[in-house]
């Protein structure tokens, strides 16, 4: 893109640099005033605006048309032409967010020196917007168990429409990946995706990255709800969001509109708003921690977001991914995952969820030495029970049981974990653990092992003492 537009109210010097410009490979529109200016914005934003102090015949001049271009194009630079005795005021300009200036008569060097570099400030802002909007990677959503598909099925009905999304779920269990699923599959998805950590964000930071701030030393710092505009803003962790600061959040989901940090105009903005956290937002609204309107205006679709151990049947295809990934994205050895390695990982705790599995995978691939398949000795396990030479290190709370008990202990709990691994599949479980499935049944039931639907999924559970026949 090499489209500038040139403000003058003299036509000679318009002209001038029009032909200065075209002859440097650039393309170029003019305006003589401000009315003209406006229009040219209007019609398409330009690469670079340079722009005269002052107009004549204009309803605005330079210094009012610099303050709207960086409200409405904040992503376009201005270079500034001042005469020698405006020079003042061009410094002025330069603190209301001007990207320099150029002083009459001008020199052609100087003058290509500064549009080069104005030109290549504005070259990095596109392609850092376009990274944004391309960011998609994040939005790979793997999986193919039955918790996994039904919240598939969710996301997909909410991505055509704009309304609202409070997305719940343990840390790590891919809040943010859905969100940008929603995103990446949306009428949006050419707009930015702008996340807002809440829980990162000093309280007394968190106005002035969200709304800006402007000032006549710094000019106007657009802030993250600027930066969303036309697209979707992702409040993670909501939760952790201040009081006040709520409270001027729900004027913004009302109005479309704000006010930046010092300034004193109204700010319009098209936002769509996809929220999540991990705490009960119910309890927090109890304690007085959180504000009961702008939950019910966040929470219009609630999606729940499984924990890994709701989706045992993805662990070993979310592996596969991560290793996929990590050999792209840093060159590390793509291994193939052994029968034990992935019998072991889907009958891990993992209380850090996905997170916590993409962790382990490239601690994995990085402390490996070679590219044999991953055995389930190569696996870290915080857990571990099993001692170098093999024998299994009884619990303090299974050695004092008498033999029976502990017996039906260790069993209990093992065929717990192995219905989980496969997602309450009894046959793959009967079949795994080498008993006809008519067996199996009959050492569920002595063992009061039962199983129930959870987030479209069979889970296995120990049977409740009250629901127990007497």
């Amino acid at each position: 893109m090499s489209d500038i537009l040139i403000v003058d109210d003299e036509r000679d010097i318009r002209e001038l640099i029009s032909d200065i410009l075209e002859d440097e490979g650039y393309g170029t529109r003019k305006a003589a005033n401000s009315e003209g200016c406006m229009a040219a914005l209007e019609d398409a934003p330009p690469a670079l605006l340079i722009l005269d102090i002052w107009l004549k015949d204009s309803q605005m001049d330079g210094i009012d048309i610099l303050k709207t271009v960086k409200r409405d194009y904040p992503e376009v630079p201005v270079v500034i032409i001042s005469g020698h005795g405006n020079i003042e005021i061009a410094v002025a300009a330069i603190k209301q967010g001007a990207y320099d200036f150029i002083e009459k008569p001008f020199n052609i060097d100087q003058l290509m020196v500064v549009i080069r570099r104005a030109m290549e400030t504005s070259r990095l802002r596109r392609e850092n917007t376009d990274l944004r909007r391309k960011d998609v990677g994040a939005a790979d959503m793997i999986g193919s168990s039955p918790a996994f598909k039904t919240l598939i099925g969710q996301l997909d009905k909410v991505t055509k429409s704009n309304g609202r999304v409070m997305l719940t779920g343990p840390a790590g269990s891919g809040k943010e990946v859905a969100a940008r699923y929603i995103h990446t599959n949306s009428n949006r998805s050419a707009a930015p995706f702008i996340t807002v950590n809440c829980a990162s964000i000093e309280p007394d930071r968190m106005e002035h990255v969200l709304f800006g701030h402007e000032s006549s030393e710094h000019g106007v710092e657009p802030g993250l709800l600027e930066q969303a505009d036309g697209g979707v803003i992702f409040f993670d962790e909501v939760a952790d969001m201040p009081l006040g600061t709520q409270s001027k959040i729900l004027r913004v989901l009302v109005d479309q509109q704000f006010i930046r940090v010092g300034g004193s105009e109204k700010i319009k903005v098209d936002l769509r708003v996809i929220s999540a956290t991990n705490r009960d937002l119910d309890q927090a609204i109890a304690e007085g921690s959180f504000r009961q309107e702008l939950y019910h205006r966040l929470n219009v679709v609630p999606i729940c977001v499984p924990s890994l151990s709701e989706r045992r049947e993805d662990i070993p295809q979310l592996a596969e991914h991560f290793i996929d990934e990590f050999n792209r994205s840093q060159g590390l050895p793509r291994r193939e995952l052994s029968e034990d390695a992935v019998a072991l990982m889907q009958t891990m705790l993992w209380p850090g969820n996905v997170r916590q599995l993409k962790n382990m995978v490239e601690r994995v691939l990085i402390l490996g030495e070679n590219s044999d398949p991953i055995q389930a000795k190569d696996l870290p396990r915080e857990d571990e029970k099993v001692e170098a030479e093999g024998r299994v290190v009884l619990s303090g709370a299974l050695a004092t049981l008498p033999l029976r008990e502990a017996r039906e202990a260790f069993e209990r709990e093992y065929l717990l974990t192995q219905i989980n691994r496969f997602g309450g599949n009894i046959s793959r479980t009967a079949s795994f653990v080498g008993m006809e499935r008519s067996a199996l049944h009959r050492k569920l039931k002595s063992l009061g092992v039962v199983t129930s639907n959870k987030a479209g999924t069979r889970v296995a559970r120990v049977e409740d003492e009250e629901e127990t026949p007497a």
